[in-house]
């Protein structure tokens, strides 16, 4: 995959929440346009491009952390940016034994996971 769009309503509101986010889990913004979009970068993934829309429908992202101690401060960090709880930070063995993450929705109500232990056996 070369990379993957977002729909939002505010490209600043966006860049806000997922700036200070994202760079501790290896994320820079590339790119930013008021009112059109926002992208990040991570070496080795797929660029991420939060671009506004008229009609905003819910997804789901996934990013992944090196330790647990990282998806507990994303999830503080998140709700203190404005995010909201949607699953604290907590092991998940319905979706694998090393399973360990937590959930937030942002700001357009786009559920926000940050995880360590790898992809799902779930659905």
């Amino acid at each position: 995959m070369d990379h993957i769009g977002i729909p939002i309503c505010d490209s600043a509101r966006t860049k806000a929440f997922y700036e200070p986010l994202l760079v501790p889990l290896g994320w820079t913004c590339s790119g930013w346009r008021p009112g059109i979009f926002a992208a990040f970068k991570k070496a080795g993934a797929p660029a991420l491009y939060f671009t506004v829309a008229q009609h905003v429908a819910q997804t789901h992202l996934a990013f992944k952390a090196p330790t647990p101690l990282q998806v507990a401060n994303f999830h503080r960090d998140a709700l203190e940016a404005g995010g909201t709880d949607n699953g604290s930070p907590g092991p998940r063995p319905d979706y694998g034994p090393t399973y360990y993450a937590a959930f937030v929705l942002d700001p357009d109500g786009h559920n926000v996971e940050v995880v360590v232990g790898g992809v799902s056996t779930g659905p």
